[in-house]
């Protein structure tokens, strides 16, 4: 089962610039076990849009199925974990 954690976020954003090192560490630590993908709102609306994104950063959790979580504002690392084992990582 592949499980995504959507990360978007915009070069402007602030609290976008606190999470990365968040999501750095988790995705070091859980080597291969899901996928970041990183989605620029300010190059990717029609992404954005679909996912309804209308804070920063939003960070959504799915797998093959469907979104499992979706977080607004900067997430700390225990909470991202919860989400992606439940989501099959």
């Amino acid at each position: 089962m592949t499980v995504t954690l959507k990360d978007f976020y915009a070069d402007w954003c602030g609290p976008c610039k606190t999470q990365d090192p968040i999501l750095e560490e988790l995705e070091d630590d859980w080597e291969g076990r899901f996928e970041v993908e990183k989605v620029n709102v300010d190059e990717q609306q029609d992404v954005a849009n679909e996912y309804q994104v209308r804070s920063l950063p939003t960070l959504i959790i799915e797998n093959e199925d469907e979104i499992v979580e979706r977080f607004v504002g900067v997430t700390q690392r225990e909470d991202l974990e919860d989400a992606l084992e439940s989501a099959g990582a």
